[in-house]
């Protein structure tokens, strides 16, 4: 057993991650069609087993949920190879049991996803979403820790990232993940956008809710909108979605302000931060043609991936950020 590089191991850790992403992708597609109780039994299909359900029956909805069905069975069995491999060929213990817990993790997101469909419980989308979500950023984590430049960073000179910068970046990573938390609430609910309007909301700064607007707001919903009549809880979540996006944005600025004042203009932490704001600009565009274009399922699902991707980045950049701190206070 070694701790060395390992390419082939390396790229299997991002294989799975990649699937992992492009699963989060699909369950955004799954929930954007209302698709999510197409198939009415888990873990069979319409009575098959789910691996060799006719190809002619996947039609509708069902096409997304038994599809979602299937790529998340596919990550399950590369989380299972990865977390063995990296128990028999790492000689890490501490990755080796964040090889098991990523197995374990995926473990209960598949029943979380089963039991929503067993117990017909919108809620548990959103605990499923969160699951999915930390689940990625594991298996990112694991592709970081198992990549050629974590392995080589020890023998190389590393420009040590302030402690306050860190910890900025890593609370701006926990309030996205938080504003996912409530993405996912709002998007549980199935009642269509609460808020028809951006930048405005219901044509003001800040909309009304008492029963006599939330009944105005219900009659006079843009035409073809499906879902079930909003109610004034899901107005005032979509204002504070909107508000934590501002924060966030505002957050992401100062990081990369101050990546660039602290650490430099060509260092890669900066720029990467730089990268972090611009993936958060698109958010929030994307965030405002949800809107526009009445949630259309591509835009919304792209949506939830950016969103995701920004979490991600956040992840990952404290995470170098970290090692470099490490290895700078390591070589006092």
């Amino acid at each position: 057993m070694n701790n060395k590089y390992q390419p082939a191991l390396f790229w299997f850790a991002v294989l799975n991650a990649v699937t992992t992403f492009l699963l989060i992708g699909l369950g955004g597609l799954v929930t954007s069609h209302e698709a999510g109780m197409s198939v009415p039994d888990w873990p069979t299909t319409y009575g098959y087993n789910m691996f060799v359900f006719p190809l002619d029956k996947w039609v509708g909805g069902i096409f997304y949920e038994h599809s979602h069905r299937l790529l998340a069975s596919a990550v399950g069995l590369l989380t299972t190879i990865l977390a063995v491999w990296l128990w028999l060929k790492d000689s890490r213990k501490w990755i080796q049991w964040l090889g098991i817990t990523a197995f374990l993790l995926v473990i209960v997101q598949g029943i979380l996803g089963g039991l929503r469909v067993r117990w017909i419980l919108d809620w548990l989308g959103v605990p499923h979403g969160a699951v999915a979500q930390a689940f990625l950023v594991l298996c990112c984590a694991i592709a970081l820790f198992t990549s050629r430049w974590w392995q080589k960073s020890e023998t190389e000179k590393q420009i040590s990232v302030p402690r306050g910068l860190r910890s900025h970046v890593l609370f701006v990573t926990l309030l996205i993940f938080v504003q996912l938390l409530i993405a996912a609430t709002m998007r549980h609910q199935h009642a269509g956008l609460a808020i028809n309007d951006f930048p405005l909301a219901h044509g003001q700064l800040w909309p009304a809710t008492t029963p006599e607007a939330i009944a105005d707001y219900n009659a006079h919903r843009p035409v073809g909108t499906i879902g079930n009549p909003i109610t004034a809880f899901q107005v005032s979540l979509q204002m504070v979605h909107r508000l934590v996006a501002y924060a966030i944005f505002l957050g992401i600025v100062a990081a990369a302000m101050l990546a660039r004042k602290k650490l430099g203009g060509d260092d890669a932490l900066a720029k990467f931060a730089w990268f972090w704001l611009a993936l958060l600009t698109l958010q929030i565009g994307l965030g405002a043609w949800t809107v526009w274009s009445n949630k259309a399922a591509d835009v919304t699902t792209l949506h939830v991936m950016v969103g995701a991707s920004a979490l991600l980045v956040g992840a990952l950049w404290w995470l170098m950020a970290a090692r470099r701190a490490s290895l700078t206070e390591a070589m006092k």
